[in-house]
């Protein structure tokens, strides 16, 4: 099976890293023409395109001035160890084995506003570009629009290289609308994660987020091919719901 996560806006470039072995993303020729687009944005265009903050706008007016190739250890990390938030606290891929990271390559792809598509150990730079950001360019209106169906064909050439027809989307649903489901050659499973609070399950963000991370890590340690066999993950009190399961959408409920 084939998993895809989202990114994280929180970026971490300074903790020792887990392993040295590094990829090159598949699509820096799109990255570049993003980034071309980019630069002629000032500070304060950046902070009324993406609603941040001055500071944050002025940090990334930075970031992309200073992105350049070709990427290597002195000015890019491996995207699964830059990445820093609560999917990320849970797939812990600080603490992955040489045979994890290997295995992680193989069946687990993040989605990027910037970069499209990333391998666990492809090599980034720092950026912030949201996927749901209404960035004009000359392919459309937004980056939905930029990246068309270039992120779908991606996914559909790694499932063929695996030889698996089953998609695992525990991305967020604005990364996940960059992929064009109609055009993608696998069955899609979209696991939920929920608490029960004052009588019953409700999905809260924090809690969920990790989870989708906890999910990815107990499929790449367990090495996991049979799509069925998630249904046996039981991190940190999850259980498979079978009654709130509905078809492909699988519900996985705790009580605090």
């Amino acid at each position: 099976m084939l998993i895809v996560i989202s990114p994280a806006k929180t970026l971490d470039y300074e903790s020792p890293l887990k392993t040295k072995v590094f990829t090159e993303p598949d699509y820096l020729d799109y990255s570049q023409r993003l980034i071309n687009r980019l630069r002629n944005l000032s500070a304060l265009d950046i902070a009324e395109l993406m609603k941040v903050s001055a500071k944050i706008a002025e940090l990334n007016f930075d970031r992309y001035e200073a992105w350049k190739k070709p990427f290597n250890p002195a000015n890019a990390r491996q995207a699964v160890l830059a990445f820093k938030g609560d999917v990320y606290t849970g797939l812990d891929a600080g603490s992955f084995k040489s045979a994890d990271f290997k295995f992680a390559q193989q069946h687990l792809r993040i989605l990027s506003g910037l970069y499209g598509l990333l391998r666990p150990l492809d090599l980034m730079q720092p950026y912030r570009l949201e996927m749901g950001t209404k960035l004009e360019t000359d392919s459309g209106r937004n980056l939905y629009e930029f990246w068309g169906s270039v992120i779908t064909e991606g996914l559909n050439k790694q499932l063929k290289k695996i030889k698996s027809n089953v998609l695992v989307n525990l991305a967020s649903n604005e990364y996940f609308k960059a992929v064009k489901p109609k055009e993608l050659n696998a069955e899609i499973i979209t696991p939920a994660f929920k608490e029960y609070k004052n009588g019953e399950y409700k999905m809260i963000g924090i809690y969920a987020k990790k989870a989708r991370g906890l999910l990815s890590r107990y499929i790449i340690q367990n090495r996991l091919d049979d799509v069925e066999d998630i249904k046996s993950f039981s991190e940190e009190g999850y259980r498979f719901n079978k009654k709130l399961s509905k078809g492909n959408n699988w519900v996985f409920t705790r009580k605090q």
